[in-house]
């Protein structure tokens, strides 16, 4: 697993999705789970998970506005720069939602952060690919 932290959450990166319950040391979370992860072939075309944006994982389960973060990207899910960049764009916009607080008439702010955003993830992720 690859680990970046980012302002507002950590970026998670690996080709097996599998991985990211591992990293947190949890069988479940978010209503996925590891059991059905290792059950469903890991390909270029299918997974489990491509990408997830979600909360870190922590004993009490109340999560709120604000809490810790990550976003894992898939890398074996990464087969073109478009795929890529569409799979970190996704999964971007559910942070940039949270960190503009649902707030729906922040639009064009949610979008231009996301996009912004994933430039940068982008760039960090392509050398990592195998296309």
């Amino acid at each position: 697993m690859i680990t970046i932290i980012r302002a507002g959450y950590v970026l998670l990166l690996s080709y097996n999705p599998c991985e990211v319950f591992k990293y947190y040391n949890v069988t479940e979370m978010h209503g996925l789970n590891l059991k059905d992860c290792e059950a469903h072939p890991n390909t270029k075309d299918s997974s489990y998970i491509c990408g997830w944006c979600n909360f870190v994982p922590k004993a009490d389960k109340d999560y709120k506005h604000g809490d810790p973060k990550f976003v894992f990207i898939n890398l074996n899910r990464c087969n073109s720069d478009v795929e890529t960049f569409g799979n970190i764009m996704h999964e971007l916009m559910h942070q940039s939602f949270d960190i503009h607080n649902e707030d729906i008439s922040k639009e064009e702010e949610i979008i231009s952060w996301a996009e912004s955003e994933a430039h940068e993830v982008f760039k960090l992720v392509k050398p990592l690919t195998n296309y």
